[in-house]
């Protein structure tokens, strides 16, 4: 049973305390779609001012992201490699911090209200496994912690799917 607790209002802590009950949750389970739909799930909990998170995985057949488990409005399906932030992301398999997202070129819109977004490649193995996305409706909301945190995340992740 999963119980929601009060995070630190240290950032540093409240990330360890994140990626704790990450690996718990994720300790036994072996549904790739389990898991990522509970990694959505508590990083919905976890995040301040978002209002997507969630998970696009790659197909090969067709060289594109298609949408995963995710928390939020309902979302673009399909995302060419190399467009957009997701995209981009995943063709240079880097984490990408976009402050304003009306200054990205190609940026793909799936919620207006979306400002910043981060984008997580996940690559397992040396394959492109997909991404982890997450929008705020505030500009400027990612930084360098969350990305090295959320980096951390990805990896915790990645040894369960």
């Amino acid at each position: 049973m999963f119980t929601v607790e009060k995070y630190s209002q240290n950032r540093k802590e409240g990330y360890e305390q994140l990626l704790k009950q990450a690996r718990a949750l994720l300790e036994d389970e072996t549904s790739i779609t389990a898991n990522l739909a509970n990694a959505s799930a508590l990083l919905n909990q976890f995040l301040p001012n978002i209002n997507w998170v969630g998970f696009y995985e790659y197909e090969e057949l067709s060289d594109q992201l298609v949408l995963g488990p995710f928390q939020g409005l309902p979302a673009c399906v399909r995302i060419p490699i190399g467009k957009g932030v997701c995209g981009t992301a995943a063709k240079e398999q880097k984490t990408l911090v976009v402050d304003d997202v009306h200054q990205f070129p190609g940026h793909i819109a799936c919620d207006a209200a979306s400002q910043s977004e981060i984008v997580v490649p996940i690559v397992k193995d040396g394959q492109l496994f997909g991404v982890l996305d997450i929008d705020s409706p505030e500009k400027g909301r990612f930084d360098q912690t969350d990305q090295e945190w959320l980096e951390k995340f990805v990896d915790e992740l990645n040894k369960h799917i």
